[in-house]
C-alpha cells in the first residue's frame, strides 16, 4: 500500500481477519503483512494490542447494532419485519467470531453483553409500538433474540425462501 493507513483501515482489516480467522488473528504482525506494511504503522495508531482490540469491539458494536437500527428506521418496510429480514438474511461470521472471542476475553464479553442489551431493548421498543403490554413485549423480545442467536451461532446455511417463511412465522408468533 502506498497511501498512509488510518486507524480505521486497521480496524476494518481487523474486523475482516476476525470474521475470517477468529480473534487470534488480531495481532499486529499478521495484520501488517496482510496490508503490506510494517507493524510500525499499527503502533502509530494504537498504543498496544489492547487499545486495538477495544477499537475493534467499538466498531463491531456500531455496525452490529447502531448501523442496523438506523437502517431499519430508515427502511420503508415495517420496522420489526425489516429488522428480522436484515438479521436473518445477513452473513453472521463476524457475530460468531466476536461471541467466540467473548468466551476467552473479558472486554469482548462486556461488548457482547452491551450489544445484547441494546438489541433486546430495541426489539422490545418495536414490540411496544405494536401495542403489546410491557411484560409481553419484554418476553417476546427475549424469545426473538434467543431465536436470532440460535440461528446465528448454528452457522447452518438456510435458503432465502426458507428464511422468508421463518420470518413470516416469527412475525405471526410475536403478533398473536
Amino acid at each position: 500500500m502506498t497511501e498512509q493507513l488510518s486507524a480505521d483501515d486497521w480496524i476494518d482489516q481487523g474486523l475482516k481477519a476476525l470474521a475470517r480467522s477468529g480473534f487470534t488473528a488480531l495481532k499486529a504482525d499478521p495484520l501488517a503483512r496482510a496490508m503490506g506494511v510494517s507493524r510500525g504503522s499499527f503502533y502509530w495508531h494504537f498504543a498496544d494490542l489492547g487499545a486495538f482490540h477495544a477499537a475493534v469491539l467499538k466498531r463491531w458494536r456500531e455496525i452490529a447494532a447502531e448501523q442496523i437500527i438506523a437502517d431499519v428506521e430508515a427502511a420503508a418496510d415495517e420496522p420489526l419485519k425489516a429488522l428480522l429480514r436484515r438479521s436473518f438474511g445477513a452473513r453472521l461470521d463476524l457475530e460468531r467470531a466476536v461471541r467466540n472471542w467473548a468466551a476467552f476475553d473479558a472486554a469482548a464479553q462486556g461488548a457482547v453483553r452491551a450489544i445484547d442489551r441494546r438489541r433486546i431493548d430495541y426489539i422490545e421498543a418495536l414490540l411496544g409500538k405494536r401495542a403489546l403490554a410491557p411484560p409481553t413485549a419484554q418476553a417476546r423480545a427475549q424469545i426473538l433474540y434467543w431465536t436470532f442467536l440460535g440461528f446465528a451461532l448454528s452457522g447452518t446455511p438456510v435458503p432465502a425462501t426458507r428464511i422468508q417463511v421463518l420470518i413470516d412465522e416469527l412475525l405471526l408468533m410475536v403478533s398473536a
